[in-house]
Formats: C-alpha cells, structure tokens, sequence
C-alpha cells in the first residue's frame, strides 16, 4: 500500500486525494450530473502578430464576466499552415481542431488516433525523427523515455504563456519536474459501461467485468487496446499491484488471460462509445470520458442512455495523466506551441472539457465550471471524490512492459471476435 501511495504522488506530489476533495469539486463530482454540454468558445485575433491578454479578454468580456476570481492569461499566437496532431481517439471537441483553429490560429489542422502509448512510440521511433507530426499526447510515466530516445523536443515556454493557468498541482510531475516537454491535457481513470437490459447482474467491481464476460456477454464484450489496461484489469480484480514485476503474477496473468478469457472478448476497441451506440456491446472496458460520450451517442442513435451504467471498477483502477508535446522534427512547431497555448485559455479548456469528458487541469476549476459551463452533462464521470481518487494507481514502466504486450498479442491471437 504504501508503494502505491508514492505512485500516486507521482501524479500529485502534495496531496493531491486531499486536495481534489477540499477543492470541493462540486462535491465530488455529484452535484453537477444531469448538466448540458456547452458551445461558447473564445474568439481569435485577426492581428499577424501576438494578441495581447487584455485585449483577447475584452473580446470575450460577454463569456467572462464572472469567471473564477484570479489572474488569467489568455493570449493567442498566429500561425500558418498545415498542423498534425497525433493523439488518442476524439480526444478534441471538433470544433478545436477545425473550424475554430482555422479562424483563430490561421492553421488547418490534420488529426491522426493511436489506441495505445506503445503504439505512438513505435510509430514516432520508426520514422527516425520525421514522422510529419508536430503534437503528440503521451501518458505521463512514458515521456521520460520519449526523451531519451529523441522522440519530443523541448517547448518554447515563452511560446506557452498561458501555461500560468494550469493548476500547479498538475505541473512539475515526476516525469518532467521542469515542464521543459511536456505540459497537462488532462487526466483520467478506466472503468466499464454496460447495458443493463441484457445484463441482469448489478456489476461493481473488476471481477463483476471478467465474469460478465464470460458469461451474459460472452462474444459481446470489449477491452481496451493497450496491453497496461487489459493486463491491469486481471491484477486489480485480484488485488495485485499492477505495477508487479513478480513472474508468478506475470504467469497467472497470461494463463488467464490468454487461455481463458480471450476467447469471450468480441473486440479490443479503446474507444468502445460508437460501437456501444451501435449496440455492438453489451459491456465494454472504457477510458470515463469515452464512456461519457457513450451516453451522448447511444442518445443520438435513439436509444435509451438510462438503459446503460458506468462503473469506477474497483478495488482498484488506474490515475493517469495525458501531457502535450511537440513531437522532434515537428514541420510547424510554432503552430505546434500556438494551438497548445490556446488550448489553456480557460474557455477553451472548458470548452473541450465538456467534449471529451476528462479533467484538464485548470487552476479554480469547480468555479470555471460553474462560470462557463454550468449545464455541463455527467459531470461525475469527470470529477472524483476523494475515496474513489484513493483506489487509483498510476503506472509506473518497468521492464514487465514487454511481457504485458506479448499477453495482449497472445490473447488476440486466441480471441473470439
């Protein structure tokens, strides 16, 4: 226990359970359920050149008038071109990495997905430094080696003023303790969704997943597709660290998993939300804010969201954090550091916030949310109280990675989808 307390620092060196429960996230999470999404967003500048803060926040008086008390920074750097962006699936409102980038930075912007950390490293060490990408979004405890390995160059900070709106508590992580790479997108927990008209079980913890499974939702089921997630739901289920480099977990991990379980899963889907609206699953391991905006499908598809449940699988589950880089040999890294500026305008944030369903990280932010986005939807699979905080453990790499990932190959291997 104490060796996951020190993990989870890693990710809030000071407190960070305390401080996520007497920030009164709205209450942990539960007073905002039932909330809209919104649709505001900052204007841009048509200035060539730097929009000074004040001027951008005169621009936007009718949106901020009584944001959070504080100072805030909202300037936006133009830019020209062609932006690529390699990061994890619909993980943008639309809007930021369309329309909205186009007329406020003056760049076009290009999106590609990844469904895992090993996918992205291998995608990004394969083209020897010129990959075409200029963001990418890695999880925290894997940046260390992307900068060993040449993988990110270091931001420009003076390029990334608005850096200064970011809650401190989600700055100098283990990981980067200068931000010199990297700075907070978001963070998040993994969980599942289910269907309760073809699950008759009420399902709360990780074994309730694997059981289901292998029985209600034998060959209707799915699990994310990332070898940390798929391997981590086995040893959380039985309350093993999932950091564990011990063989004889590794052993009984690969034994279930491959030669018991594999055969009932349907897909290895990392963002289940379209095909659960699609009714392709019943039950499907998710990332929250995917999960999230599986209620919103399933409604725009005509069906019932009340049918399905979201579960915090417990004992345990995983606390990650997602940071933006500048990918090394970025074609337009000033366009890179422009939109990732803009991105931490407070609005802005809360305007993806409320897209993709994860907490970025803004300083004041049950205040934002009441200020900006008031009608926000299922704001408690976004905000978590301090005892579901307390059951999350980060990841640490080790050099059980590799024996993860051959798990995951086998169990596709012996799926039955």
């Amino acid at each position: 226990m104490s060796n996951e307390k020190k993990q989870l620092k890693m990710l809030a060196p000071e407190g960070f359970r305390e401080k996520i429960s007497r920030r009164a996230f709205l209450q942990g999470g539960t007073a905002v359920a039932g909330f809209a999404l919104i649709a505001a967003a900052c204007g841009g500048s048509d200035s060539a050149t730097e929009t000074s803060t004040a001027d951008t926040a005169a621009s936007d008086a009718a949106s901020t008038e009584g944001l959070a008390s504080g100072e805030w920074s909202r300037v936006i750097n133009q830019a020209s071109g062609t932006l690529a962006m390699y990061t994890w699936g619909d993980y943008n409102d639309p809007e930021l990495v369309g329309a909205l980038a186009a007329s406020t930075l003056n760049v076009s912007m290009k999106v590609d997905y990844y469904a895992s950390n090993e996918d992205l490293i291998t995608k990004l060490a394969a083209s020897g430094g010129s990959s075409g990408f200029d963001i990418v979004v890695p999880t925290g405890p894997y940046i260390p080696q992307m900068i060993e390995k040449g993988l990110i160059q270091k931001l420009d900070k003076s390029l990334i003023p608005n850096m200064v709106n970011v809650d401190p508590n989600y700055l100098a992580q283990d990981w980067d303790p200068t931000n010199d790479y990297s700075v907070c997108k978001n963070w998040g927990t993994t969980g599942y969704f289910y269907d309760t008209t073809k699950i008759s079980k009420e399902l709360t913890t990780w074994q309730d997943f694997i059981d289901t499974c292998m029985g209600e939702a034998s060959g209707n089921c799915s699990v994310i597709d990332a070898a940390p997630n798929y391997c981590g739901m086995w040893f959380w289920a039985n309350k093993i660290n999932w950091n564990t480099e011990t063989p004889a977990d590794l052993d009984a991990c690969e034994k279930f998993l491959v030669e018991e379980f594999a055969q009932h899963i349907k897909a290895f889907d990392s963002y289940p939300s379209t095909k659960l609206a699609e009714g392709a699953y019943s039950i499907a391991m998710a990332w929250n804010g995917d999960a999230r905006q599986a209620y919103v499908r399933i409604e725009e598809a005509g069906g019932n969201p009340s049918d399905w449940k979201w579960v915090l699988g417990t004992p345990n589950t995983e606390l990650w954090m997602d940071n933006y880089c500048v990918a090394a040999g970025a074609p337009n890294a000033e366009a890179a550091h422009a939109w990732i500026n803009w991105d931490l305008i407070p609005e802005i944030s809360i305007k993806d916030l409320s897209y993709h369903g994860y907490h970025t990280g803004m300083k004041n932010m049950s205040q934002l949310i009441s200020d900006v986005a008031p009608d926000l939807v299922n704001g408690d699979m976004i905000f978590f109280g301090d005892e579901q905080v307390a059951t999350m453990q980060t990841q640490v790499i080790t050099p059980a990675l590799d024996r993860l990932i051959d798990i995951l190959n086998k169990s596709k291997a012996k799926a039955g989808g």
